[in-house]
């Protein structure tokens, strides 16, 4: 859990800094897939979810989990294998046909008719289904409600421009009873400009405080060589979970 010289830190960097106006652009997504400069990939899956997976379960079976901005998330292979029904959403293709041939799992694809040049990734099992186009192209009418959220890596890679509209889908994705777990990063945006974007506690509460009761479950420190080279002296990654308020 957080420390309080964690907390301070956080505290400290409450704004954020020179990143506000900072845009990275879709072709820039798909050149770091082509170059494989895909550093925040976690091959090994991520040990946050594993540890606080019961959350996002709450004891049900069968559920429809999103996974925006998934990549090739190891972990979607994990939960389908689970026998939850897993959805994600990501612009590169070739992240999408990597994750089917790294987790060894024949596919077909689709066009989505309500979406131009979109096509959707099932797997054969018919528990697995990525849509490849932009996040802001898929809604409830086309993907339907979910029953969990695991976001890793997507909040923290929106431009900070864009934040309402993406917590705005995001609320209106989540069924009554989804747990939707939120994994940020907290550093000092003064010294690095992201992506990953610092996303202070705050904006959490702006963006979802109307409509989610939102609890803060675990920070740690992650700081390693990588965000060395960043420049940073610190990098914490902050865990959240969100619950439709009842009524």
């Amino acid at each position: 859990m957080a420390s309080s010289t964690d907390l301070s830190r956080i505290n400290e960097s409450s704004d954020t800094g020179k990143q506000q106006n900072r845009v990275v652009a879709e072709e820039e997504w798909l050149q770091k897939w082509e170059a494989n400069n895909i550093g925040f990939h976690n091959e090994q899956g991520h040990p946050l979810l594993k540890k606080h997976l019961d959350l996002l379960l709450n004891g049900r079976s069968g559920l429809r989990i999103f996974f925006p901005l998934c990549g090739k998330a190891v972990e979607m292979k994990w939960l389908a294998d689970m026998g939850h029904n897993v959805i994600g959403v990501e612009f590169s293709e070739q992240a999408l046909k990597d994750f089917f041939t790294e987790q060894n799992l024949s596919y077909s694809e689709e066009s989505i008719p309500e979406i131009s040049k979109a096509k959707v990734f099932k797997s054969t099992s018919g528990n697995i289904s990525l849509y490849c186009c932009s996040i802001y192209d898929l809604s409830s009418k086309i993907a339907g409600k979910f029953d969990g959220i695991w976001d890793r890596g997507a909040l923290v890679a929106v431009n900070p421009c864009d934040r309402e509209r993406y917590a705005n889908l995001m609320l209106s994705l989540m069924d009554k009873n989804c747990s939707y777990l939120l994994a940020t990063v907290s550093y000092d945006p003064n010294k690095y400009k992201g992506p990953p974007f610092y996303v202070p506690e705050h904006e959490i509460e702006s963006l979802f405080g109307k409509f989610c009761e939102i609890k803060c479950l675990q920070t740690q420190d992650v700081f390693s060589e990588r965000q060395k080279v960043w420049g940073l002296d610190y990098f914490l990654e902050v865990l959240y979970l969100l619950k439709i308020f009842p009524g």
